[in-house]
């Protein structure tokens, strides 16, 4: 598929320097690009291969000052980070637009199904279940009874959504994640064994959520585990039981929230944070990576590390501190030495 820069920049909302009827079929990073490639420069670092590179078409900031003549046409715009987005959502969506329902796949007759929905093959769709307009479920997906699904929604193959969520409009959610599997409840007895809780609840996702693949979503012992509009969550993440994610929250990889955690809007998770049950994560926070949160914390917009977790700039202090321990216990050993013999020449 070919695109002119005439047509690019009828996208992006810039203006052409150079050949507008220039065509491109490819899209590449600006140091590997070659004659028919479509490629950006947002990053300042990386002007050099402006003047070098074999691009067809170069998204650039409107801003910027050429030092050497470019072989490319250009296209400038107010933000080239933000108009290589636009592009690339526009190209995948392109890629991946697929309509209709393959064979085999199984769709319960008291399903419902909207317009310009795709099922792939080997999906199983559940008894009750309402799927909107332009969904996309790729192959090997199952949905279980009674789950509905918003508009233009897009589950890519292997998710699994067990019976009675709830999912928005515009959310995608990446191969091999569980949404709505059992909590972890079990009731310790008399025996020294334990007594399976019954999961009753479900999973609400709100609109324009992105889960990460192999990401684990527990359905809620009863009410909902809730996750608000607008969440990101990276792979590997796990979300227990009752937990609650508040609107445009971010969650990188390899975090675990413990049952009943609520947590604020605009939180940022670094990778490998851990949260222990029943706490709340007040809005705006920012948690660094592989930190270890014991309890509640209630200040809003403020930065936080080290396990157990700490303001950053205290944990930042402890890291200054912990690097001159060895500097400090040589000193320390110099004066205990000193101290004996001066002990010793008194005794003599």
């Amino acid at each position: 598929m070919q695109f002119s820069a005439k047509q690019i920049n009828e996208l992006v909302k810039g203006y052409v320097e150079g050949d507008e009827d220039i065509t491109v079929e490819r899209l590449a990073k600006i140091e590997e690009a070659n004659s028919g490639s479509l490629t950006f420069l947002a990053n300042p670092k990386y002007e050099h291969y402006l003047y070098t590179t074999d691009a067809s078409i170069v998204l650039i900031n409107e801003d910027l000052q050429l030092t050497q003549p470019v072989n490319s046409t250009l296209i400038r715009v107010k933000n080239a980070y933000a108009a290589i987005s636009l592009l690339l959502e526009i190209y995948n969506k392109l890629r991946l637009n697929k309509e209709g329902i393959e064979e085999p796949a199984f769709i319960a007759s008291s399903a419902k199904i909207g317009k310009e929905a795709y099922i792939g093959a080997f999906s199983y769709i559940g008894d009750n279940v309402k799927i909107g307009d332009n969904v996309k479920i790729y192959p090997q997906c199952y949905i279980g009874d009674n789950v509905i699904i918003g508009n233009n929604c897009i589950l890519y193959a292997g998710v699994k959504v067990y019976f009675d969520c709830r999912l928005g409009n515009d959310v995608i959610i990446h191969s091999g994640a569980v949404i709505g599997s059992d909590g972890f409840g079990f009731a310790p007895q008399d025996n020294g064994g334990y007594l399976k809780v019954s999961q009753i609840g479900n999973v609400l996702i709100e609109d324009l959520v992105e889960i990460g693949a192999n990401t684990t979503i527990d359905r809620a012992t009863m009410g909902s585990t809730v996750i608000r509009k607008g969440v990101k969550l990276d792979n590997l993440i796990q979300l227990a039981h009752n937990v609650e994610i508040g609107a445009n929250t971010v969650i990188a990889a390899q975090t675990g929230v413990s049952g009943s955690t609520k947590i604020g809007e605009n939180v940022v998770l670094g990778g490998q944070v851990g949260i222990a049950g029943h706490l709340s994560i007040a809005k705006g926070s920012q948690i660094q990576a592989q930190s270890g949160i014991n309890r509640s914390i209630e200040e809003e917009g403020m930065k936080w590390a080290g396990s157990p977790v700490t303001t950053f700039n205290a944990q930042m202090r402890a890291q200054v501190i912990l690097q001159r321990l060895p500097e400090l216990e040589r000193r320390l050993e110099e004066m205990e030495n000193k101290l004996r013999n001066s002990e010793s020449e008194k005794c003599r």
